[in-house]
């Protein structure tokens, strides 16, 4: 069960979609889940920046389709093994620090907070 206290820490890389999804910060979103994939709306719109479908365990993508950030934790229900595959082309903007896989304890619809650290 996931906590109001619970954190995850996510590493931004050098992309400017990353720079623009970190001057939006803070903000509050509302979880979705699809196979080992958090996904959720966030107040950024850009185009895709060196764009991939298949990701790795960990990897934060935004993607434009839905302007969405995504955390990819596992497969999803596109994956033919256990990578993660992202339904249409996304921007890797960073990583989850730590076990990626503690990403499972939160849950569909769940309000979520992302601020600077």
């Amino acid at each position: 069960m996931i906590t109001p206290h619970d954190e995850f820490l996510i590493e931004l890389n050098d992309t400017n979609t990353a720079e623009a999804i970190w001057n939006a910060l803070p903000f509050d979103a509302y979880t979705n889940t699809w196979g080992e994939e958090i996904y959720f709306e966030i107040p950024v719109r850009m185009k895709l920046e060196r764009s991939k479908k298949v990701m790795e365990i960990g990897e934060v993508a935004y993607w434009p389709d839905g302007n969405a950030l995504c955390l990819f934790y596992g497969p999803t229900p596109v994956s033919d093994g256990e990578s993660p595959v992202a339904i249409s082309p996304v921007t890797p903007v960073g990583r989850v620090l730590g076990d990626p896989k503690n990403l499972r304890r939160v849950g569909d619809r769940m309000k979520v907070t992302l601020d600077r650290f």
